[in-house]
Order: C-alpha cells, then structure tokens, then sequence
C-alpha cells in the first residue's frame, strides 16, 4: 500500500469516527505517522481528502457490485435478492468505515455546497439500489415476482436494508439477527402470489 493509499484508509476511519467536521488533518499526521506536508502534498485540504475517499467508495462499490452479478446464477429474481440482501450486509460489514462515513450528516451538508460530493453520493446510491432494482426486474421476467414498479420497490428495501446497517454501525443491534426476517418481509412484498396494493 503507498503512503497516499495509507493517508485515504487512516483518514476513512478517523471521519467516520470522529466526523468531517471534528477530525483534523494534524490528527490523520499523528495517526499515519507523516508530517502535514506529506498529507497537502497529496491532498490539498480536508475537503479534498474526503472527495477522494467518497469517489474510491463509489469505483470500489461499482465494482464490487459488478463481480457479484458476473460470479453468480440464481435460479430466480427472487432468489437474486434475497442473496442481495445477504451481499448488501456483507459488503457494509467488510466496508464499515466507509458505510458508517455515509451514514454521518457531514456529507450531506457538503454536497448541498459541493457538487462533486453530490455526484458521489448520488453515484453511490444509485448502485447500492441498482442491486435491488436488477433482482426485481429479473423476477419480474421470471415470474418470482409480481408486477410493480421495480425502481420503487427497490428504494423501499433499500432502506430495510440500510437501516439495519444504520443500526450494527452504531451498535444499536446486531443486523445480522434479523437477516430471515427482513428476507421475509421482501418475499411477502414480492412474490407472485400476492394481491397488488392499490395505488
């Protein structure tokens, strides 16, 4: 790892625990052990730094997301998300610094002034739902799930499923715990068999 990819992971995780606007960039220099100089050498301020770690989250998210659809057969939609769901807890947990960075405020607050952090952040969500969203539409071909609208239903299990990270991240409850229950929750708002809401 370059001391530029040292500065990123320290930096993940000192924002992630302290936030954006309470880390400093003296204390990433004690913590990687690099003068300041080091870190504007590659960075040039704290904004910059954490542009950087929102576009490696989202190129890291991107292919992840691309190596889970290409390494796997599933013999449904359904059975695709309910292994999404699965991966989508699995990639929080290897990833929680990142998550745990994207669940804090300060991002929001930055994109609302910079758009960049706004294409990122936009760019990260889309992928995390595209995940869903490919699951539904495969279903729908298949059968394994009924007719609505994918793009919608997949933003609604999104946030099961990010609120369960929401809550493992601050050590409110163990996600993992209620992975059959939310599973079952899906399938009960997706399978075939059931009678569509009216909208």
């Amino acid at each position: 790892m370059s001391k530029k990819e040292d500065i990123l992971h320290a930096a993940t995780h000192l924002l992630a625990v302290k936030g954006y606007k309470e880390a400093s960039m003296a204390e990433l220099a004690k913590i990687t052990g690099v003068a300041q100089g080091t870190i504007f050498y590659h960075y040039n301020n704290k904004e910059e730094l954490f542009l950087a770690i929102m576009k490696a989250f989202r190129e890291d998210i991107v292919a992840e997301f691309t190596r889970y659809r290409t390494d796997r057969h599933f013999e449904s939609g359904l059975q695709m998300l309910e292994a999404a769901i699965g991966f989508y807890l699995q990639m929080a947990a290897q990833m929680e610094d990142r998550f745990m960075l994207l669940h804090r405020h300060d991002a929001y607050e930055l994109a609302l002034i910079n758009p960049q952090c706004h294409e990122y952040l936009e760019a990260i969500y889309i992928c995390l739902i595209d995940i869903f969203e490919l699951a539904i539409t495969t279903g729908q071909k298949d059968g394994s799930i009924r007719d609505l609208d994918a793009r919608r239903a997949a933003m609604i299990i999104f946030t099961m499923v990010d609120g369960l990270v929401r809550f493992h991240n601050y050590k409110l409850y163990d996600a993992g715990v209620l992975y059959e229950d939310v599973v079952h929750s899906c399938r009960t708002l997706l399978q075939n068999n059931i009678v569509p809401l009216e909208s």
